[in-house]
């Protein structure tokens, strides 16, 4: 066979022009001290205010292709002048462009000369003036750099970046071969599936094999994480998966991921040296994984972002190596090679086949994986543990709200060139509380005077830090990046989502802020959920599934599956409080039968037991009520604003051999999410139908509800609140070997409406 030929059959690595510069061109200091930049939708406009400008004959965004040996380079150049021989690279920026540090330069020039040299393969062209254009986008106003190069230059330039990229491109084709390899061999760890869980892995299987989404409720034993993660790794090399990308709302569901991962053998380092096949990465949140948080992230104050990116090759290369990168891996490779560990992991989500991370990683507007999928062409299928949480987590990642107080402290201590602008949307918002009187008023529009006020401002402040630095944690940069987002918010919102918002001016006392609160996340969820190959949602409250199908943007047709229980009624007694009302208006009168309840149910059985109640107020109440009636019951409760130790020393008293009450709040951080199995947990009591306060908020929630779907109530209140309650519950039986009781405590636990939203296996006294 010829050299050609066998040339045309070998695999070939793709790579945007983007991701080669970053890789090949990248050196210096990680910097990151703030400076304002464009938003997306003002890149966008910015590019095409420059297009706009240019003659009948300039190509916009033009697709450009060209191959090194095992490369095949791609990318969309800004745009090309036939009549120059000019080819564009257009940069949107505010401020000073002399401000720009050189290697942000530096990498600018290197994406532009990529995209000429491609060029001048494709147009047979000799020479080419090669342009960066950085466009201002509060002047309007262009700045262009220009150097007319020869091809021969270009291709030289061309061929260097590839060959430097060459030898990692060989190494993960060779990757994607141990990767299949790996993924064909593996199998189930265990003798025998648990109950239920050959049906729930089947499912997700035949989900990603037919590219569809799929639903699933399954209770909590079942083994939902490792019968999710298996049969998704297995199909990946089958449906031609390049990332597979477990998300969750919860700590402990990065750790159960971490544990199913590990079962399936992907922790271990292989015997033999080689490609450790699966390459696996735990991304965590920045606070938590800064080494140096008393320093600015930057190379003049934090020695780890000093040199950053001239040590990153070698930690790379550490890390692919690795293969398991989970939090205290990466910190301990990122250490040894003095660099950061946040942005090693940021670095390595480009290169793992298995990312597991926070929601918002994927669906918040600013999400870094579901970037990198759009900026590599990427196919991903998701996994979402803890689905029910995507509701309140959307509603909270596209809403936002400008707080009166904040801004008034900005106001105060900032500098007097912004006194104008500042002043300017003070009366505005002045000017909109005296015409909007009482605690509560929902907007029928956005007010358009203090909207141009607040993006006047968000202009101002943009313009002042570009030569003045701010302090990360001062006023002025909250009130700031408040401003900016709500302006931000209120542009998605009439854009993408108009009638799924509510905008409201809220006052407590002296504190008012202005809201706008998304109702429904479906429109802005949708187009996340549809840029990938499959999305596996489940949870262990997932009912009922049309409501979550409104919610979360889902297809009418999207399967909905409820997985068969492993345990045994006989496992958990049920008992209904129906005696007792914990509605408002009647909570005095229920703190005592609460109290006995608890005591006599101590008394029966004694160990430990979570009590939960819909307030803090509630639960201490009785709480009091409780110690009165029998003060030697041990009891120990949740806090209004926990730290994690004090948060991980609350759970460290269900302990096997102890005794006693610890009274939470539901729907909070004890309510889902922990495992007290065993003697460590052996009831519960849950004393409310966990519904939503009613409020004006809520109100206006419902009846907006009521308009999309015509059914406010359950909406609003009824299936969030039963989540809550079946949430709180499952903290009870975690194991086939447990035995437990609830106790549901109000009245409306008799109705069947409610009993239908309860789990099937539960066996419940009959309805009223």
């Amino acid at each position: 066979m010829s050299t050609l030929a066998q040339e045309a059959e070998s695999p070939r690595y793709r790579v945007a022009v983007r991701a080669l510069c970053e890789f090949t061109a990248r050196t210096g200091d990680l910097d990151l001290r703030f400076t304002p930049a464009p938003t997306a939708q003002q890149g966008i406009a910015g590019h095409q205010v420059v297009a706009s400008r240019r003659g009948e004959h300039y190509e916009h965004e033009v697709m450009l292709e060209g191959r090194y040996g095992s490369l095949i380079v791609r990318g969309r150049a800004d745009g090309f002048d036939p009549t120059l021989d000019r080819l564009e690279e257009v940069k949107t920026h505010r401020g000073d462009i002399d401000a720009m540090p050189a290697n942000q330069r530096a990498l600018h020039w290197a994406q532009a000369k990529i995209y000429a040299a491609l060029m001048c393969r494709e147009r047979s062209l000799d020479s080419l003036e090669v342009a960066l254009v950085y466009f201002d986008i509060e002047q309007q106003r262009e700045s262009v750099l220009v150097e007319k190069m020869t091809r021969a230059v270009l291709e030289a330039f061309f061929i260097e970046q590839c060959e430097r990229f060459t030898d990692w491109a060989e190494q993960e084709l060779a990757h994607e071969v141990a990767r299949t390899r790996q993924l064909a061999q593996l199998s189930f760890p265990h003798a025998d599936f648990r109950p239920g869980q050959r049906a729930l892995a089947e499912s997700v299987f035949k989900a990603i094999s037919t590219r569809r989404d799929l639903m699933l409720q399954a209770p909590t034993g079942i083994g939902k994480t490792l019968g999710t993660l298996f049969p998704a790794l297995k199909a990946m090399p089958g449906q031609r998966l390049d990332r597979l990308f477990f998300l969750t709302a919860r700590t402990t569901g990065r750790r159960l991921a971490l544990e199913a991962l590990t079962t399936l053998g992907m922790a271990h380092t292989p015997e033999i040296q080689g490609d450790p096949g699966v390459r696996t990465l735990e991304l965590i949140a920045r606070d938590k994984a800064c080494e140096h948080p008393e320093l600015a992230c930057h190379g003049e104050s934090c020695p780890l972002a000093s040199g950053f990116y001239d040590r990153l090759p070698h930690a790379r290369r550490a890390a692919v190596q690795a293969g398991w990168l989970d939090h205290q891996g990466l910190r301990r490779i990122a250490l040894a090679h003095r660099v950061c560990p946040y942005y090693l992991g940021q670095e390595m989500a480009h290169w793992c086949d298995v990312v597991i991370g926070d929601i918002n990683y994927w669906f918040d507007t600013s999400a870094m994986l579901y970037a990198l999928t759009r900026q590599h062409e990427w196919r991903v299928s998701l996994l979402i543990d803890e689905a029910h949480n995507l509701v309140e987590r959307g509603r909270a990642m596209y809403g936002a709200e400008f707080d009166q107080g904040r801004f008034a402290a900005a106001r105060r201590d900032a500098p007097g060139e912004l006194k104008r602008p500042l002043d300017r949307l003070w009366r505005q918002w002045k000017a909109l509380l005296r015409e909007h009187e009482g605690d509560y008023v929902c907007l029928e529009a956005p007010p358009r005077k203090l909207f141009n006020a607040l993006s006047q401002f968000v202009t101002a402040v943009g313009d002042f830090m570009v030569d003045t630095p701010v302090a990360l944690d001062s006023v002025l940069l909250e009130a700031w990046f408040e401003a900016m987002q709500i302006t931000r918010i209120a542009e998605l919102a009439g854009e993408v989502a108009p009638g799924h918002y509510l905008l409201d001016i809220e006052r407590r006392g002296r504190h008012v802020t202005l809201s706008l609160r998304n109702v429904v996340p479906a429109p802005l969820l949708a187009p996340r959920l549809e840029a990938a190959h499959a999305t596996i949602l489940f949870s262990a409250t997932l009912s009922p599934g049309h409501y979550y199908r409104d919610q979360l943007g889902l297809d009418a047709a999207t399967p909905w599956l409820e997985m068969a229980s492993p345990f045994m009624a006989c496992q958990l007694e049920v008992h209904l409080a129906g005696h007792i009302s914990t509605r408002y208006r009647d909570r005095r009168a229920s703190l005592e039968p609460i109290a006995e309840l608890i005591a006599h149910q101590f008394r029966q059985r004694p160990g430990n037991y979570l009590a939960f109640f819909s307030s803090f107020d509630y639960l201490e109440q009785v709480s009091e009520a409780l110690a009165d009636h029998v003060p030697d019951i041990v009891q120990w409760s949740q806090g209004r604003r926990m730290s994690e130790p004090e948060r991980d020393a609350f759970l460290a008293r269900f302990t096997r051999e102890g005794q006693g009450i610890g009274f939470a709040v539901l729907g909070g951080i004890f309510g889902e999410g922990i495992d007290l199995p065993g003697e460590r947990l052996i009831g519960a009591f849950v004393a409310t139908l966990g519904l939503s306060q009613f409020n004006p908020v809520n109100e206006q929630m419902k009846a907006r509800m009521d308009t999309l779907f015509g059914d406010g109530y359950r909406y609003t209140y009824l299936y969030p609140g039963i989540t809550r309650v079946v949430q709180a519950a499952g903290r009870v039986i975690r194991s086939p070997e447990d035995r437990g009781v609830i106790h549901l405590i109000d009245d409306r636990f008799r109705r069947r409406e409610i009993q239908h939203l309860l789990p099937s296996w539960w066996a419940l006294p009959p309805a009223d």
